[in-house]
């Protein structure tokens, strides 16, 4: 007689019905994904799949759920209710943004240590200090569409949690910081190409992925983490006079973040950047689907893309190994780097942006590095 089948644990069960929405989860962390969500959690993520939702809206969805019942578990030592009562809005409001000064001479005020140390333990807190305004504004955006979801309705309207956002923010001023302390323009790039110098498939990835995310215009991580096979055609070859003709690829994004309706965004790759993507591609064997994946401990190339937060990591890595300073650095880096690097060029604004693909004049000159325009003519005029 055949074996009963041992039963799931609640965790192993949520864990597979996790796996089966995996393509579209923000971390490569299911486990404890599985132990921090509820079932009516993943039923609820598993009805917004179905529903079409976009892949980055759901992972951002889900990133901030996780955070929430993270958050949730520390304060109250219970899963969040649904829908969370008023009190419990004010509370996440009250533990997220704090006068730093108030908590030297309060220490209760803010976060409490047991929340703090219980967050920063499971890697949701790295930082030190409040939160920014537009993080938490968007986590209890999300908390409410999760709520609404849900067929459920909430406090998030209510006047009492307007006024406590409104205060708090008044009363902790906090200076808007860029997404990447400095830009990785030119000089930089080159010191974290120099890390990925070997024939190995880590170093032909990584390499590819710093290259292309750089020189298709500062591609953004989910860009780079999403791309397939499938964008990618084939271009007639660049001449050069005195030279070989340099190999061309186009991208084609589709609808990304600054486009509308069926508008298809292209950028294109030419010379080094194609040939170091070409070079992964064929050593991972990669003829369809996911360009950029993960690789396992023996060598093993994933079918699956990986995570927008890996190309984050990835650069950390490389510049830590270039003898760089980590902190200094993220994916946004490549960005306005590449902005950076376009005026450093004298290549004109308006032709950056056809690569970068920035709709807004002033919002792609913000990018433009603060020491570049020190040390740049324009400040020199009378010098």
């Amino acid at each position: 007689m055949a074996k009963a089948k041992t039963s799931l644990t609640a965790v192993e069960r949520r864990a597979e019905e996790l796996d089966t929405i995996a393509a579209v989860l923000p971390m490569e962390r299911r486990d404890e994904l599985a132990e921090l969500l509820t079932d009516h959690d993943v039923e609820t993520l598993r009805h917004l799949v179905n529903q079409g939702m976009g892949d980055n809206t759901l992972r951002a969805l889900t990133s901030d759920l996780a955070y929430l019942e993270a958050w949730g578990l520390a304060a109250t030592k219970k899963s969040l209710p649904w829908p969370a009562p008023e009190a419990l809005l004010l509370k996440f409001v009250a533990h997220h943004l704090w006068d730093p000064e108030k908590r030297a001479s309060a220490p209760d005020h803010g976060m409490p240590a047991d929340v703090d140390e219980s967050l920063r333990s499971q890697g949701f807190l790295k930082s030190v200090g409040p939160h920014a305004p537009a993080t938490v504004r968007r986590r209890l955006a999300n908390w409410s569409t999760l709520t609404k979801w849900r067929g459920l309705d909430g406090a998030f309207a209510s006047p009492a949690l307007k006024s406590a956002i409104r205060l708090a923010i008044r009363a902790a001023p906090r200076q808007r910081l860029r997404k990447s302390a400095k830009a990785v323009t030119g000089d930089v790039l080159a010191r974290l190409l120099a890390t990925c110098a070997t024939d190995s498939l880590r170093d032909r990835r990584d390499r590819a992925i710093l290259m292309v995310a750089f020189a298709s215009g500062g591609r953004r991580r989910s860009e780079i983490a999403g791309l397939r096979r499938e964008q990618l055609t084939v271009e007639p070859p660049i001449p050069v006079e005195g030279g070989s003709p340099l190999p061309s690829l186009a991208i084609h994004l589709g609808r990304t973040k600054t486009t509308s309706g069926d508008e298809d965004d292209v950028v294109y790759l030419t010379g080094r950047p194609v040939v170091a993507l070409n070079a992964w591609m064929a050593a991972a064997k990669i003829d369809s689907g996911s360009v950029f994946r993960a690789i396992g401990r023996w060598g093993t190339v994933s079918r699956r893309p990986i995570d927008p937060q890996s190309v984050n990591a990835i650069l950390k890595q490389r510049a830590e190994l270039a003898g760089l300073e980590p902190g200094e650095f993220s994916a946004h880096g490549l960005r306005s780097g590449y902005l950076t690097e376009a005026a450093n060029r004298g290549i004109p604004l308006p032709e950056a942006m056809e690569q970068s693909r920035h709709r807004s004049v002033q919002q792609a000159s913000s990018y433009y590095d603060s020491a570049t325009r020190r040390e740049g003519q324009a400040s020199r005029l009378l010098g």
